[in-house]
């Protein structure tokens, strides 16, 4: 069922954001070579501390970790670890948290040091591309607008979509209907004002299918390309999309 969150729920999603959004800024400072992605997580429990906000991911389904770090052909939740960044590496970091029993999502990818062309042009496309659907998610649009935008221009340059994961719906769960795809399906869901989504685009440098590792949970590119993944949780509003995830 698709939730339409009241005014004073998006209030309080909003404050969420803005306190994800803190943290993440905090986070993509800390990349550099020689860091153990550990350290992360470590930065992140801490940071989560001090606001008093709880993880959306640590025990979720089990999950072991307060934010997934994906480095290079890791497209999504990789688990924070004693690998170590070195000069050239892409990381993904996705997090989330609960404020108020309300949750934010959100996820950039940040190169260490000096990385190929390439990579720049994956990391810059993604963003552009999350910028391009959050530009459909306005009041009368549908679902499949925001798709037909990601996948459109991830694909005209050269790039592929991830189609086995999705964005979502969020509020008092971090999973909410509807599941945003980033390639075209159809029109889907109608969208109104209140309705409350995590757009996250994941984008191959390669060919767009993906492979489980053998912890379960780490999603690789099957071909061993580079992937990168940006996200937005944003809110319906007359306006169009807000971001309330926004970040520095």
């Amino acid at each position: 069922m698709i939730i339409i969150k009241s005014p004073e729920e998006i209030a309080i999603m909003r404050q969420s954001g803005k306190i994800l959004a803190a943290i993440l800024s905090r986070l993509k400072k800390e990349i550099r070579s020689g860091i153990k992605t550990r350290c992360l997580d470590e930065i992140m429990a801490e940071e989560l501390k001090v606001r008093n906000v709880k993880s959306s991911f640590k025990g979720y389904q089990d999950f072991p970790a307060n934010l997934c770090v994906s480095v290079n052909n890791e497209v999504v939740h990789g688990i924070p670890g004693e690998r170590v960044l070195k000069e050239g590496d892409i990381v993904s970091l996705d997090t989330g948290l609960i404020f108020e029993g309300f949750h934010s999502d959100s996820a950039i990818t940040v190169g260490v040091g000096e990385i190929t062309p390439q990579a720049k042009d994956l990391i810059m496309i993604t963003k552009k591309s999350l910028e391009l659907g959050i530009a459909q998610a306005k009041p009368g649009a549908h679902i499949g607008d925001i798709s037909a935008a990601i996948q459109d221009y991830v694909e005209f340059r050269g790039f592929s979509v991830v189609r086995e994961y999705t964005g979502h719906g969020i509020g008092r769960e971090l999973h909410e209907e509807p599941q945003v795809p980033n390639f075209a399906f159809g029109k889907g869901p109608l969208l109104r004002k209140g309705m409350t989504l995590a757009i996250e685009p994941m984008v191959n440098a390669g060919d767009w299918h993906t492979k489980l590792a053998p912890n379960r949970w780490t999603v690789l590119t099957a071909d061993g390309s580079l992937s990168a993944h940006f996200e937005h949780t944003i809110a319906i509003t007359d306006s169009g999309g807000e971001i309330l995830t926004k970040y520095g």
